[in-house]
């Protein structure tokens, strides 16, 4: 393992805690000074911010804290609900860990959240990032909650020239170094706000930072090269055929997808299987059912963590009373909203219908 290079200034915590309290973000997941923050509403606002902006997850995160306000009520709620209340965030296995975890909360800790790390790591979907930041921020547990924004600071910090995610061993355990006893749970927030709003990743505000002068990268005028990353392999494109149907009572075929696997227990309208050298002029021969079928002109471009996918979409209208092939219901168009549409379905059938009633027809991040 690479070590870090030297600084002759050891970054002091005290510095950044001082910061902290003047420039802290007041955000509705965050607890007001003095206040002893909520495990549940740190877990859930944790879980949300994985691979989404602050910006995205606020509207989420009230919504979803309103329809299920305790962990508890998360716990008896229909799996139906709680993706429905997700639908749009991306990421959907997030969406039925949470459920799980909740589950689990209730039925094994009698609806309290464990205090200690190595016990909230045993709950369903919390790893090691979700265990130190509860533990941390609700318990003020000496835990180190290393997310994108630590990892940024840290690498500048200490100039890890070994590369993520090669490097996430020595940049915990760098984090780990540092963590206070006294406010462990304020010093895990002050690093993330750091990284959030001063060390950026372009154009960081280094004379704004209260760890300027520790700081090796920015002494060597290198703050932006950090940290250094792998470079990513983008997956192979995949095409399939989406079918919107629009029965003559204004109700839209959808199925649910399976339970396990890519948008899991998700709403969508029925689709062919999505491959690399799939061919957009044989899509009818996957169509659900019986119809006078159109292709609609263009494609539905959608982005997922693994893969791009290319959609052609196909569009049918049936008979008021036509059944709906096994495994699959018919959904009023004014009530697509309520369904627990993702992303990329929300862009077919806004392609097909010219808008989702109620609804917005692009999320706010990748599936």
């Amino acid at each position: 393992m690479l070590t870090p290079a030297p600084s002759a200034t050891k970054p002091d915590p005290q510095d950044l805690l001082a910061w902290y309290d003047r420039h802290r973000r007041d955000l509705p997941w965050r607890a007001k000074p003095g206040v002893t923050a909520d495990p549940y509403r740190v877990w859930l606002s944790e879980i949300m911010l994985q691979q989404t902006t602050v910006t995205a997850v606020k509207p989420y995160y009230l919504n979803f804290l309103e329809r299920f306000p305790t962990v508890d009520a998360l716990a008896e709620a229909p799996s139906e609900a709680v993706m429905q209340a997700w639908a749009g965030l991306g990421y959907y296995s997030r969406a039925r860990n949470l459920h799980a975890c909740a589950k689990a909360v209730v039925e094994k800790h009698g609806g309290r959240f464990p205090g200690r790390e190595a016990e909230l790591l045993k709950l369903p979907g919390i790893g090691a990032y979700t265990a130190a930041a509860v533990a941390a921020i609700a318990f003020d547990e000496k835990a180190a909650a290393v997310d994108g924004n630590v990892e940024r600071v840290m690498s500048r910090i200490f100039m890890v020239e070994e590369p993520l995610p090669k490097a996430k061993p020595l940049i915990r355990s760098l984090t780990e170094a540092l963590v206070p006893e006294d406010r462990p749970g304020d010093f895990a927030q002050a690093v993330m706000d750091l990284g959030a709003t001063i060390c950026t990743p372009k154009r960081p505000a280094c004379a704004l930072c209260p760890w300027m002068v520790p700081c090796r990268a920015r002494a060597e005028g290198l703050q932006e090269t950090f940290p250094k990353k792998q470079k990513k392999e983008t997956g192979q494109l995949r095409k399939g055929a989406a079918f919107v149907v629009l029965r003559a009572d204004d109700t839209i075929l959808l199925r649910t997808r399976p339970p396990q696997g890519l948008l899991g227990g998700m709403a969508e309208p029925p689709t062919s299987a999505w491959e690399p050298n799939y061919e957009p002029s044989r899509a009818v021969l996957d169509a659900p059912i019986e119809a006078r079928w159109q292709r609609l002109p263009g494609t539905v471009k959608h982005v997922f963590t693994h893969f791009p996918l290319e959609l052609t979409v196909l569009f049918a209208k049936v008979a008021k009373g036509t059944p709906a092939p096994d495994d699959m219901r018919w959904t009023p168009r004014l009530q697509l909203h309520e369904e627990a549409l993702p992303g990329a379905m929300k862009k077919v059938l806004a392609h097909a219908l010219g808008e989702i009633p109620g609804g917005k027809a692009k999320a706010p991040a990748k599936d």
